[in-house]
């Protein structure tokens, strides 16, 4: 049986026209996609890519995509990427990777955010199954956390630390990520906003209103789901 994660690339790639700059993030929906992308020389030959992972990097260079920093764009044609889950108004959360702020700035960028992946990844409304993970200047850690507590009564703030080295996990902008654990999520619309008035927070993993299709695989085909 065909992986789903596969098929819903190969429906992403009916998105991709000559000569686009996109946007790609990371994990495996995204390598499926690149190996499609890989087999189109002519259409690999004419796009642009930017990514927000080490890992999607190396895959782009090692095929022979041209390749952008993030700094060197200001806009894009589209970005894909996938997800934890996500809701029916692709309210999404893209907690696991550590790398959501990038991931934002490129979401931001782009004329057209699409989220891919396998159908187990949309749901009714955000579950606690997945934290909402904040990226923080080191010396804000002690603060953030305090002031976390005061403003969100269910919530546990955990320094995420290395599981391959002694430590905390460092971002590639030098920084540390705190996951927020809630028993139960406050309304999605006010997470953002108070998490981001706290001086110290640079980012957050809700990526809130900011995909506007996904393209989903499951047992019984291809979805496209559109904000509304």
């Amino acid at each position: 049986m065909e992986d789903l994660k596969q098929v819903a690339a190969r429906e992403a790639l009916k998105y991709i026209q000559a000569g686009s700059t996109i946007g790609l993030g990371a994990g495996s929906t995204i390598a499926h996609l690149i190996h499609y992308l890989k087999e189109d020389a002519a259409l690999l030959q004419s796009i642009t890519t930017v990514t927000s992972s080490y890992n999607t990097q190396l895959l782009l260079q090692e095929h022979g995509f041209t390749i952008k920093e993030i700094g060197g764009v200001s806009r894009l044609d589209l970005y894909f990427d996938g997800c934890d889950q996500f809701d029916r108004q692709l309210n999404a959360l893209k907690s696991g990777g550590g790398i959501h702020t990038r991931e934002k700035l490129l979401a931001a960028m782009a004329d057209k955010f699409i989220i891919i992946g396998d159908g187990s990844k949309y749901v009714d409304q955000l579950y606690v199954t997945y934290p909402v993970v904040i990226e923080v200047i080191p010396e804000a850690v002690p603060f953030v956390l305090l002031q976390v507590k005061k403003v969100f009564s269910t919530v546990n703030p955990v320094v995420r630390i290395s599981n391959k080295k002694d430590g905390a996990v460092i971002t590639e902008n030098g920084n540390l990520l705190i996951d927020l654990w809630f028993t139960t999520f406050p309304p999605v619309d006010t997470i953002n906003p108070q998490l981001k008035a706290i001086p110290g927070i640079l980012e957050t993993s809700l990526f809130y209103q900011m995909a506007q299709e996904a393209v989903v695989a499951g047992k019984t085909g291809v979805e496209v789901i559109r904000r509304v």
